[in-house]
């Protein structure tokens, strides 16, 4: 065209005008076909990492158009974003387009919409220019709208960019990735700078396009191909406005100052993006300082308030449980502690515990079971087995070899179960029957089925309730006695009996039904497991013997003691047996004889009559009945002993004698039988001068003859002390023992107290289908006369030797501070296979000592296989709960 203005016309050649019009004609439409081939030249897309296009143009309108068609002919699926499409751009000279592109340009300013994600954003910026977009998706400048996502990739594309020249270290879209919520406004903060520095690079590339529009097309095209890739990744990190623009003196000009801006734009953008770089660094480790200070400050917080909670709690926790760990008043009284943090323990603790546990475990001592190798086999009582003890004795004439002969160390080996041991029968059934293989012993039923003692049926034994007196039952049995002398007033009066020689106690079993408590005993010897047989069915008894040692039992203690053709013979050696039981039998108690000689005529009974007849009288024994039992074709005798000292003085005969004023009727601990009496007291405040209450008053009343001035067990007035124990032991058994220690109590029945002190253990049981064999221990304060006293029972022993019972008869076992006062005379390994002797399995031990037993004892019950049910400790002191279990070695 521009040919076209400078040709000239000359008159004188118009008859080559035409085809010189034609000439230019061509020239002119050729110009224009190359002008318009090249404005239309396809500018090419880059795609960011995300695959989402970016489109730049010269003409806004133009571009906006052409998007709103392409999007009318996609699929709904198809993202605008996604679209690669040709764009044509043209330019018109004239002012009426320029100022329209102007417009344009002037209103991008001003325009506001929505965010280019279709949603408002309040964290945005106000403050700073932001990008919008229109209803197809592009922006004024006829960009298409970008998201968070593409501004995020363009802006790692740059910052690899600056890395790869050596001039920044750090890249704007790592911020982006590890700012949290809490930067979320510096997010947006970046986002809108991004988007305004590419706003005003577009508008800039716009005005380009129309002022300096009447720029060589080569050129426009040249540096449109060159920088388009360029401009697109750098756009959002651009600070330049639109300023001077001036047009184009000349091709070479425009050229050389399009080449120049262009150099001189990358280099300011190079050195902007290495100066934003150091300042999102700094931004960010100044960002992550103060997440730190917050987090931190939040940790603290929190951990001040767990704190407060978990005090709360502990204290919560140690009222509710304060009585299974010691006080200051009451050393031996436990109380629970609370060792964890709430509900969950902590990550700190469940190490701490386990590198404990490790360290420990370094030290515990390995402990190599066996099972002993005896002939009693599972019956096997080390006391009153010791068959090279009892080989060595000179003579057996009283029984010697029935009475306790204890190997000088406790065995350590275990005793086996029996083969189809199977887990007993509850009470009250238990009384009426019991598993054969538990008990696998038949000769009784053989020798005493007809006298109803036992008798075998299948896989169980049978116990009809009879014994050789009572061949029809017990009850009639008890009955009778009490027909036969009022006074005995069976559960009031006369609370605790003690039946001799018993066979299968069951005259003690069912004296429970007259709420009376008996202690029966009879010898290991040819009546097969008797013993064993009583307490399988969940019947108090012990193996003793009445031979040259005192009855392991205080003296004036029984208020009823029971012989039922016992065998004893009572009237030889001066009475020496009988006399015994007049040590052990209460001030004003019965002695209840039911024997051969009481009823029947032939002469060696009648001489054992004339002699008893005797030597009661002697003993100022009164009998106070003599009947005959129709039912059970027996007859009885029925004596009292003097209640004071009247009738020993009134004696015409010192025969048997008076026992020497310091010959302790307490002391009984391998003490040897005296044929003599002990004088009754005549002092009223003390023990024996008066009858105890009636039961149940008895077992809660304060004897009267302990005095505030003696010192109790536990440091306080006897009466004080006595009270205490009561009151704690109820709260203890009440708040843990029945509830806290998931022992189901319907499978307990035979309970031993190790320690008894004044029997307040066995006492807070009284509720319960259970009965306790109270133990005071020979190095303890002598308080079993105080359980007695109470309605309660109970026996002397040496914790360093065997009990006198047979193996697997108890269900629960009770040791509150036994262990460490044993473990001052002796080994406790050999006193903890003892227990494991005695427990049935599934059987209870309830342990409450020091916290250095307690680990001991644990350690110990792990290597026996035992169930650990429970732990506690606190301070010094601990409470330890396991349950036996099968297991036995090979």
């Amino acid at each position: 065209m521009a040919l076209g203005r400078n040709q000239r016309f000359d008159s004188r050649s118009s008859s080559s005008y035409c085809s010189t019009a034609t000439l230019v004609v061509f020239v002119a439409l050729c110009l224009v076909g190359v002008w318009m081939m090249t404005s239309s030249t396809v500018v090419p897309i880059e795609l960011s990492s995300s695959g989402k296009s970016e489109v730049t143009d010269e003409n806004s309108e133009t571009v906006a158009k052409s998007f709103d068609d392409i999007s009318r002919v996609v699929p709904e699926d198809t993202t605008q974003q996604d679209i690669q499409s040709k764009r044509d751009t043209t330019s018109s000279k004239t002012t009426s387009e320029d100022s329209k592109d102007q417009n344009v340009l002037g209103n991008s300013e001003d325009s506001t919409a929505e965010p280019t994600n279709g949603e408002k954003d309040d964290s945005l910026d106000t403050t700073k220019p932001q990008t919008y977009s229109d209803e197809s998706g592009t922006g004024e400048g006829g960009e298409v709208a970008k998201t968070a996502e593409d501004i995020a990739t363009e802006s790692g594309g740059n910052d690899s960019r600056v890395q790869k020249d050596g001039q920044g270290s750090n890249t704007e879209h790592n911020s982006n990735e590890t700012m949290n919520t809490e930067l979320g406004g510096n997010k947006e903060q970046n986002f809108d700078r991004e988007t305004s520095s590419e706003k005003n690079n577009n508008s800039e590339q716009g005005s380009n396009g129309i002022i300096g529009n009447d720029q060589p097309l080569a050129n426009k095209d040249k540096n449109s191909a060159e920088s388009q890739s360029e401009q697109s990744d750098n756009a959002n990190n651009s600070e330049e406005t639109v300023g001077d623009e001036q047009e184009p003196e000349s091709e070479k000009n425009s050229s050389e100052t399009s080449s120049d801006e262009q150099r001189q734009s990358d280099d300011l953008k190079n050195s902007e993006q290495v100066e934003k770089s150091d300042d999102d660094d700094a931004k960010v480790e100044k960002d992550q300082g103060w997440i730190k200070e917050k987090v931190e400050q939040n940790q603290d917080m929190e951990a001040e308030k767990a704190n407060v909670e978990n005090k709360s709690d502990s204290q919560a926790k140690d009222q509710a449980v304060n009585d299974l760990l010691p006080d200051g008043a009451q050393a031996d009284l436990l109380n629970e502690t609370n060792t964890q943090n709430g509900a969950w323990s902590t990550q700190a603790a469940e190490s701490r515990n386990e590198n404990e546990v490790q360290a420990s475990s370094s030290t515990v001592t390995q402990h190599s079971w066996k099972l002993c190798n005896v002939t009693a086999g599972s019956d096997y009582i080390p006391c009153l087995d010791n068959e090279e003890a009892i080989k060595k004795l000179r003579s057996t004439k009283h029984f010697e070899h029935r009475e306790r002969h204890c190997p000088k160390e406790g065995p350590d080996c275990l005793v086996p179960l029996p083969k189809g041991y199977r887990k007993p029968i509850e009470w009250p059934t238990s009384r009426d029957k019991i598993w054969y293989y538990n008990v696998p012993h038949t000769q009784l039923a053989v020798v005493k089925g007809h006298q109803n003692w036992v008798k075998v049926s299948g896989e169980y034994l049978i116990f009809p309730g009879g014994g050789t007196q009572f061949k029809n039952g017990a009850l009639h049995y008890i009955d009778f006695i009490q027909e036969s002398m009022p006074d005995i007033a069976w559960g009031k009066r006369s609370r605790v009996v003690l039946d001799v020689g018993c066979g299968v106690a069951s005259f003690g079993g069912y004296l429970f039904d007259r709420d009376t408590l008996t202690m029966s005993f009879a010898p290991k010897d040819e009546h097969e497991a008797q013993v064993q047989f009583a307490l399988e069915r969940g019947i108090p008894a012990i193996s003793a013997v009445m031979g040259t040692t005192r009855l392991p039992f205080p003296g004036g203690v029984f208020d009823v003691i029971h012989c039922a053709r016992c065998r004893v013979p009572w009237h030889i050696e001066g009475g020496m047996l009988l006399l015994e039981l007049n040590r052990l039998l209460r001030p004003g108690g019965y002695f209840v004889w039911s024997a051969t000689p009481v009823y029947r005529k032939v002469q060696a009974d009648q001489e054992i009559w004339n002699a008893m007849s005797a030597l009661t009288k002697s003993m100022c024994w009164e009998m106070v009945a003599k009947r005959w039992d129709a039912l059970n074709e027996v007859g009885l005798a029925i004596y009292r002993k003097p209640s004071n000292n009247t009738c020993y003085e009134s004696r015409k005969q010192n025969n048997p004698p008076i026992c020497q004023e310091h010959d302790d009727p307490n002391a009984v601990w391998n003490i040897r039988l005296q044929a003599c009496m002990h004088k009754l007291p005549s002092d009223p405040a003390v023990r024996g001068t008066h009858w105890p209450e009636d039961w149940p008053q008895r077992l809660e009343k304060t004897p009267y003859w302990l005095s505030g001035s003696q010192v109790g067990v536990y440091g306080k007035p006897t009466p004080e002390d006595f009270q205490e124990d009561y009151k704690h032991w109820k709260k203890v058994v009440g708040s843990s023992y029945l509830n806290g220690m998931g022992i189901n109590w319907s499978t307990v029945r035979n309970v031993m107290d190790m320690r008894s002190v004044y029997g307040g253990f066995a006492a807070a049981l009284r509720d319960m289908k259970v009965w306790v064999m109270n133990v005071v221990s020979i190095d303890s304060q002598d308080t079993l006369p105080v359980i007695y006293e109470r309605g309660l029972f109970g026996i002397y022993h040496d914790w360093c030797e065997s009990f006198s019972t047979y193996p697997r008869t108890y269900d629960l076992l009770h040791a509150d501070h036994i262990f460490s006062r044993i473990k001052k005379r002796c080994k406790i390994l050999p006193v903890f296979v003892e227990v494991d002797r005695l427990l049935r399995p599934e059987g209870k031990l309830i342990v409450r000592d020091t916290k250095e037993i307690i680990n001991e004892l644990e350690e110990i019950a792990r290597s026996l296989s035992w169930e650990i049910r429970m732990t506690f400790a606190k301070e010094s002191e601990g409470l330890l709960c396991v349950q036996k279990t099968k297991w036995r070695p090979n």
